[in-house]
């Protein structure tokens, strides 16, 4: 997410968060439903993180889900 810095102005902008509270909340559920919650509201990040990952759009749509 923080990768791309047009992407991760967004999210922070968005979110409140800070990229240590990111890196932070890795394993909490609730901030990666937030950061997939944030992917599924705009496709383009949504592909474009997919693709970084080497996986389909619908598997992170699916990991939501399971959330």
């Amino acid at each position: 997410m923080l990768g791309d810095s047009a992407r991760a102005d967004r999210l922070l902008a968005l979110t409140g968060l800070t990229p240590d509270a990111l890196r932070g909340g890795l394993d909490n559920p609730a901030m990666l439903a937030a950061v997939l919650d944030f992917l599924a509201s705009y496709e383009p990040d949504l592909v474009a993180a997919a693709d970084a990952l080497g996986i389909e759009p619908a598997e992170l749509i699916s990991a939501r889900k399971r959330l």
